[in-house]
């Protein structure tokens, strides 16, 4: 039989490793250098984070999932995913592995639609942590609608001029290039007449209006951009893949980013449910402990379920994107797990939250972080309700409507049918009788 639930020996010896390294060298960073992983680091801090990159390197694990010819060991999604699940408890462990978020994105659509050029230029750079990148797509009046878009690029004798307004373009402020998505012919179909663009952070016009922040940040601060691109000029080879392949790339560059979303929320969520183990055997409250209160009990049960299932749907998951090796052919699992991922995130972390108590609520503890993190991943890469269309739009295709005005399974009308089938049997019966 083909069905194995174990990871091979030599492998998980690789994944013991990265826990351990993660949590003695790595998860202290998130603590010192909190929210600073999108910074470009000082000379300070990259004595600090070049020998992590470097040991993980010397152990293979440095962006396992893209192709040797890339500079990682093409391990593929599904031991990305085992990965992750370690790299998940950890805002600075994916930088520190290669493989954060939105640079994985990015890094794989550069390496499937990018010339030779382009890689050299954007790719290598990016793949060694030496510089950010950008996914500038949404558009502050279109939101999750991209066939809404206006933002254009117009041709104009070996020049691209882009012109149009971005919004909530991640890591824009600190990235040294942006991928733009933008209307190049504005007579056809939106799904054949966008493209996409390379645009150096620096490139006269590109003008960040302001930064968003998430609840809690200051205003004006944060690393979602609001951008307005006016009369930013590039080169024709700036064009990334051919024009009007964006939709294609998009969804080759989500397609990854949500499963890889997926795989690092399996390890935060399961950092909320060790902290909630952890309280519920420490504290005692009423004359026994809180780990024997069925209430808490509860909280843990459901956790470790909803945690399990949707370890192993994702895992089931990345193991069918390596087998087709194509996004869009896992499409309906892939939304499926996006719809899923901000419950469990949200509902962990809240349990979890409720059973430390006053401690829980107050920013001494990481459950309110966790919390907003499963809003934005509620939203991020398209939200749920968008998924959710396309889940049941993807089901429905495997199914067809009765023949006829009674349901399929309508007992009579299968018992009818049946009596049908052994008619003869039944009345050879009735003359015996």
């Amino acid at each position: 039989m083909a069905w194995d639930f174990e990871t091979d020996p030599e492998y998980q010896a690789q994944l013991d490793w990265a826990d351990e390294f993660v949590r003695e060298e790595v998860e202290p960073l998130d603590l010192v250098w909190s929210g600073q992983q999108f910074v470009p680091p000082d000379a300070s801090l990259r004595q600090v984070i070049d020998p992590l990159k470097e040991e993980v390197r010397k152990r293979k694990l440095w962006a396992t999932h893209l192709g040797p010819e890339l500079g990682g060991e093409g391990h593929g999604q599904l031991k990305l995913s085992l990965l992750n699940e370690i790299l998940g408890r950890s805002p600075w462990a994916p930088l520190i592995f290669g493989c954060q978020a939105p640079d994985t994105g990015n890094a794989e659509i550069i390496a499937h639609y990018g010339t030779a050029e382009q890689k050299e230029r954007y790719l290598r750079p990016l793949l060694n942590g030496e510089i950010f990148s950008c996914y500038s797509m949404t558009e502050p009046h279109a939101g999750s609608d991209p066939t809404q878009f206006t933002t254009r690029a117009m041709r104009d004798g070996d020049d691209w001029v882009i012109n149009g307004w971005k919004f909530f373009s991640s890591n824009a402020s600190t990235s040294a290039f942006l991928i733009v998505m933008a209307v190049t012919d504005p007579e056809v179909s939106p799904y054949k007449g966008m493209s996409m663009f390379l645009v150096p952070a620096d490139t006269p016009g590109v003008n960040i209006v302001r930064n968003v922040g998430l609840p809690g940040e200051p205003l004006g601060e944060g690393h979602h951009a609001l951008i307005h691109y006016e009369d930013v000029r590039v080169p024709v080879d700036a064009l990334l893949g051919g024009e009007g392949q964006a939709f294609a790339i998009a969804q080759t560059r989500l397609g990854g980013g949500r499963i890889h979303h997926a795989m690092r929320t399996i390890g935060l969520a399961h950092k909320a449910l060790d902290m909630m183990c952890e309280r519920a055997l420490s504290r005692t409250t009423q004359g026994s402990l809180l780990a024997e209160k069925q209430f808490v009990q509860g909280y843990i049960a459901d956790s470790y379920a909803q945690l399990t299932q949707f370890r192993l749907f994702v895992l089931y998951t990345a193991w069918s994107i390596d087998k087709h090796n194509d996004y869009r052919k896992v499409r309906k699992d892939i939304a499926t797990v996006k719809v899923l991922m901000p419950g469990v995130l949200h509902d962990i972390a809240w349990r979890a939250m409720q059973v430390h108590g006053a401690l829980g609520v107050s920013n001494e503890m990481p459950f309110f972080q966790m919390v907003m993190g499963a809003g934005v991943m509620g939203i991020a890469d398209g939200p749920t309700e968008v998924h959710k269309v396309t889940v049941a739009r993807q089901v429905l295709r495997d199914y067809s409507p009765s023949d006829d005005i009674w349901p399929t399974q309508h007992i009579p009308k299968r018992l009818a049918a049946a009596r049908a089938k052994y008619a003869e049997y039944l009345e050879h019966e009735v003359g015996n009788q």
